[in-house]
């Protein structure tokens, strides 16, 4: 089979096949806790060595995946222009002389309409009071909303050390951005204020300069090669579900989830199954498109992806799935990684 002959099964054919315990899960239990440090990574770490763990936090949309790449210099989280696409805590780290840095990318602070968000809204919420230092962004471009306040109130509850990242300057006037800065100074919330453009990296050294001298004493939580805390399932479900994102509208990039079934190891290629799960039909008519065009565009455009994250061919084969409410299927949440255990 040709790696573009992507399959769009069938219901019945769908249906034939189990939910898999592991697929596109992390390999912890628990999807929102940190990774256990590995005690090998503190030895012989130098006196003074700074280490912590820093969440990015703020509405859906602000630019906190693309600015955890920027930090990290690493394509850790997928992003799209579509709000709410994080969905769990990301980690990700960058080593520096003398200092690790654990950027925490969280989900997007909304009100929530299923379990599932309610589940993400949960897990950003909490991170707060669990960490070093919080960096609440905004979206300078469009200024100051009430999801924008929603986040500063649960920050100052938490009573959490934060530092304001005003983001996407480039789309703005500069003229624009100093009554911002003089708003957020009045709150009397943020130790920082930060104008930085995520993504083209504008003043981004000057933000880790004011984050890592913030970081206590402390030795490194993983060693020197740690990346992210994604296991290479999850990382594999969420390039698909990536691009998913890219090619759908409306309803339907929200109403998604990627299931992934089987990976199978050859000496010079690997095999992905995977499905896709929709909640109605008429949005798996959207995925599949006409004569099954936008599902062999999706699945053309994600082997590229698995084959940058796994280092060769990639035999990729995709089935959609209507399942009815799986946002708020509790257990189906759980084997895709989406709650705790």
């Amino acid at each position: 089979m040709n790696p573009d002959d992507l399959a769009a099964g069938d219901d019945d054919m769908s249906e034939g096949h189990d939910i898999v315990d592991d697929a596109g899960r992390p390999e912890s239990s628990d999807t929102h806790s940190e990774p256990a440090p590995d005690p090998s990574a503190n030895q012989d770490s130098p006196a003074g060595f700074r280490s912590g763990f820093v969440a990015l936090v703020g509405r859906p949309n602000v630019g906190k995946s693309t600015l955890l790449n920027q930090l990290t210099g690493e394509l850790i989280s997928i992003v799209t222009d579509v709000p709410q696409t994080t969905r769990f805590p990301v980690r990700g780290v960058r080593h520096l002389p003398g200092v690790q840095v654990v950027f925490i990318d969280t989900p997007g602070i909304h009100k929530p309409r299923h379990r599932l968000n309610e589940e993400m809204v949960r897990a950003a919420t909490q991170v707060l009071r669990e960490v070093d230092l919080v960096i609440v962004l905004v979206d300078a471009s469009d200024g100051y909303g009430p999801g924008d306040r929603f986040v500063f109130d649960r920050v100052r509850e938490a009573g959490s050390r934060a530092l304001l990242v005003l983001n996407k300057v480039d789309a703005m006037r500069k003229e624009d951005l100093l009554p911002l800065i003089d708003q957020a100074a009045r709150l009397d919330l943020f130790q920082e204020i930060v104008p930085v453009s995520a993504s083209t990296g504008d003043n981004c050294d000057r933000l880790m300069e004011l984050i890592t001298a913030r970081l206590p004493e402390a030795p490194p939580p993983f060693p020197s090669e740690f990346v992210t805390d994604l296991s290479m399932r999850q990382r594999l479900s969420e390039a698909i579900r990536a691009e998913i994102l890219h090619r759908t509208r409306q309803e339907v990039p929200h109403a998604t989830a990627v299931q992934l079934e089987a990976v199978t190891e050859e000496p010079s290629l690997t095999r992905i199954e995977a499905t896709i799960l929709v909640e109605r039909e008429n949005q798996k008519g959207i995925v599949i498109g006409e004569g099954g065009q936008r599902i062999k565009e999706i699945g053309s455009a994600a082997r590229k992806r698995l084959e940058q994250l796994v280092g060769k061919q990639v035999h990729l084969a995709l089935w959609v799935k209507v399942r009815p409410d799986w946002r708020d299927d509790e257990p189906l949440l759980r084997l895709l990684g989406l709650t705790p255990s």
